[in-house]
């Protein structure tokens, strides 16, 4: 039975500077305020987080992303002592480690602190995926690196791996996601065969999801590009993702390493870059007529901000992405496919809407999918 999950960004709405400023007052807070009436900032990101989590569960997602709403850059490297930003980078001054008190993901404790508030709501118990942007990623905004950068990062993140990862009866940590967009998207020396930079990400992935298998989560790698192919070397991964049209998904040399390496996807099944998808249907609807595409999609978002054109018309329909999800399993086998969801998070989607109705869809596919398909695991 495949089951679904969210990459975890979606769109803001609101005053997202009380928003950014609540995130880092929250943790402070002993206990939830959520409702609170006097609406501190702090009570404001709770909300805010809650809300739309709530939301996608609604959608149907089987195991919801914590909403990412903020930087996921940023948010990492703010709880991260030893580092100071300098114009447009940042630079270490002295041994990475979490800063007093910044264990703590703010939008996971929101969950965990409300765990009982949104168990009530749906009566039965909720799974959580955590994504946590990689050390190769964050490493690419320091202004210097050396090999053993990849390390102290990857130290860092285990200890936030080891800090957010909760389970109570009315919710859990189900699945651990490092997030790595840039990986394999450039020409990288300090990633050459046999270099010591290599070896140290390697050992770095490992450290990170070994902390999250020591506590009986699931651990899955995102990615944008799988030509470099140092993941598979990873034992403690199981799930691997990538965007709709990667390679990943149409390589017999896939089914050959999931085989030996006794690991799994998730099959991506809906394009999550809301300019594609205004392209698409621009094109579609152009019935084969030239004309400035770029200029029609400026158009079409400067309606989108009007109110003169309903953003939902241009998501994908669940035909489309059932035969993705279809194509997917019937190249690699079912037992391979353990989830199904976009490629990559909802953040430029124009309305909240439109990004719920994205998760709606996916859900029901994978639904249809699942009743021709009936498969304990």
């Amino acid at each position: 039975m495949i089951e679904t999950y969210d990459v975890g960004s979606m769109p803001f709405f609101g005053d997202f500077e009380k928003f950014s400023d609540g995130s880092s007052k929250f943790v402070s807070y002993p206990l939830s305020i959520y409702g609170n009436e006097s609406e501190s900032p702090a009570a404001y990101f709770e909300r805010k987080v809650v809300n739309a989590f709530i939301e996608k569960l609604r959608a149907g997602m089987d195991i919801p992303n914590y909403p990412q709403f903020r930087d996921m850059t940023r948010m990492f490297l703010e709880m991260m002592d030893g580092v100071e930003k300098i114009g447009g980078s940042y630079i270490e001054t002295k041994i990475l480690s979490p800063k007093a008190g910044k264990l703590d993901i703010p939008e996971v404790l929101a969950l965990k602190r409300n765990s009982k508030n949104i168990y009530e709501i749906f009566h039965s118990t909720f799974r959580v995926k955590i994504c946590i942007t990689g050390p190769y990623t964050l490493s690419s905004l320091f202004a210097y690196k050396d090999p053993e950068l990849y390390s102290r990062i990857g130290d860092f993140l285990a200890e936030i791996v080891k800090e957010n990862i909760f389970s109570n009866k009315y919710g859990k940590v189900e699945l651990l996601a490092l997030d790595e967009p840039t990986f394999g998207l450039i020409d990288d020396p300090m990633m050459d065969a046999g270099s010591i930079g290599r070896e140290n990400l390697l050992h770095a992935w490992e450290k990170i999801f070994h902390k999250a298998q020591e506590k009986g989560v699931r651990t899955c790698l995102h990615l944008h590009s799988t030509t470099d192919e140092l993941f598979w070397e990873v034992d403690s991964l199981k799930i691997i993702e990538s965007h709709v049209n990667d390679s990943l998904y149409s390589s017999n040399k896939t089914k050959e390493l999931l085989e030996l390496k006794d690991k799994f996807l998730k099959a991506s099944i809906s394009y999550s870059n809301f300019d594609v998808l205004i392209r698409k249907k621009i094109l579609s609807d152009s019935a084969g007529k030239t004309g400035d595409v770029t200029q029609g999609i400026g158009d079409v978002w400067r309606k989108i901000r009007s109110n003169k054109i309903n953003p939902t018309v241009f998501l994908e329909n669940v035909e489309l992405m059932k035969m993705r999800l279809l194509k997917i399993i019937d190249m690699f086998g079912l037992e391979r496919i353990h989830y199904a969801g976009p490629e990559c998070g909802l953040r430029g989607f124009p309305t909240s809407r439109s990004a719920i109705e994205c998760l709606k869809r996916v859900s029901e596919t994978v639904k249809i999918v699942n009743a021709t398909y009936p498969l304990d695991r």
